[in-house]
């Protein structure tokens, strides 16, 4: 029976693929098999030596100890697409929020039309005016990054607001690519898409090349008025940036789900809460995902959305399964081949793929290794973890 933890209230949905026969699932596990988390922080958590994969259920892993990780050998996965509905339509509630200034009207009538009584439908009538915004129908939209989330948001704007959709992704996946209205046009650079958006929504990761991409060379390249809406990653815009383009209006507005201390109370600045996967309907999509990975991986070796360690997508098992994780280094193949074949146990099918630094290699052998293999392979220089599959 595999042993799961869960870090935090994770839907029950997780029992449809966790059955009670196979599963012993608990928040208090001491040595557990797997890890489910959401937002934990996982950094200063003591990692046991009994745990195999970590399955966060959403898409950031940043609460996650990555490296420690893959330097022990436990496969991380997360969940992505499986809120980018939920996010997709925050992010085309953002784009109206900003473009009507329908945050300032709705503050306005809380802060300054309280306690009017009968002077409120005049009020409204005289004071409405300061709150006019744009149409989006026929306006541009440039959309950085055509993942799961930046595709409905691209094909939504096109197909039901009237958009010109445009849309910007060096590294679009076939899938994704298939996914897009044939009138989603693309970009061939990131200085087209800044220079033709009256509005800027960005759906990529936070990474080295990523962090503070909107910063005030990026917004002065762009037009005067343009919206920007960031939904992704808190760290993609620089702040101060963004609050001096604002104040010179050369910002008209910006909305983003990860409030900021430095953007708390700019005026045409729209701070949500982190809302984007908040609903039902996305954390179950998010537990049932989360729930899939770790029991394929745990039960047969297979890896789907590791964030640390390569695809590898298994069929049935032909004969008896060995999963090795070891260095990404030369010879490694040929030293776990030469000690299986020392033991006269042939090799039905291999394997083999790598991701950064860390490799897997998966073998169907005609034999079960017995215990003396499994120790000789686990004595191979470079070799992180081996796993037997029956």
């Amino acid at each position: 029976m595999y042993k799961i933890q869960t870090l935090n209230a994770i839907s029950d949905i997780i029992h449809d693929y966790l059955s009670a026969e196979n599963y012993l699932i608990a928040k208090e596990e001491p040595v557990p098999d797997g890890i489910l988390v959401r937002s934990a922080d996982m950094h200063s958590m003591e990692l046991p030596d009994s745990l195999l994969a970590i399955a966060r259920a959403g898409a950031g892993t940043n609460n996650i100890p990555i490296a420690e990780c893959t330097k022990r050998g436990i496969a991380v996965f997360n969940t992505p697409g499986a809120n980018a509905n939920a996010v997709a339509e925050l992010v085309i509630c953002g784009l109206m929020l900003c473009s009507r200034n329908v945050a300032g009207g709705i503050e306005w009538v809380q802060t300054e039309l309280k306690d009017k009584g009968d002077e409120v439908a005049k009020l409204v009538e005289k004071g409405k005016k300061q709150f006019v915004g744009p149409e989006v129908r026929g306006k541009t939209l440039s959309v950085i990054g055509l993942g799961a989330i930046g595709a409905i948001v691209a094909n939504a704007a096109a197909q039901g607001l009237g958009m010109n959709a445009i849309g910007f992704d060096p590294f679009i996946s076939v899938e994704s690519a298939w996914s897009l209205s044939r009138s989603i046009k693309r970009y061939s650079n990131m200085d087209e898409a800044y220079a033709q958006a009256d509005y800027l929504t960005l759906h990529v990761p936070l990474t080295d090349s990523t962090k503070h991409m909107i910063n005030a060379d990026a917004i002065a390249k762009m037009k005067d008025g343009v919206h920007i809406l960031n939904f992704s990653r808190g760290d993609l815009v620089d702040p101060q940036a963004m609050i001096a383009a604002l104040e010179s209006g050369k910002v008209a507005g910006h909305v983003t789900d990860f409030p900021c201390a430095e953007l708390i109370g700019v005026k045409n600045a729209i701070l949500i809460p982190h809302l984007g996967a908040s609903t039902p309907e996305s954390e179950e999509n998010c537990a049932s995902m989360a729930a899939q990975e770790i029991r394929n991986y745990l039960e047969n070796g297979q890896i789907q959305n590791s964030v640390n360690l390569p695809e590898i997508t298994l069929g049935y098992s032909e004969g008896s399964r060995v999963q090795i994780i070891h260095d990404n280094v030369p010879n490694m193949v040929s030293a776990i081949s030469t000690a299986i074949s020392a033991k006269h146990i042939n090799i039905n099918n291999m394997q083999n793929k790598s991701r950064k630094e860390v490799a897997v290699t998966v073998l169907e052998l005609d034999t079960h290794p017995d215990d003396a293999l499994i120790a000789e392979l686990k004595a191979i220089p470079g070799i992180i973890r081996v796993r037997t599959f029956h």
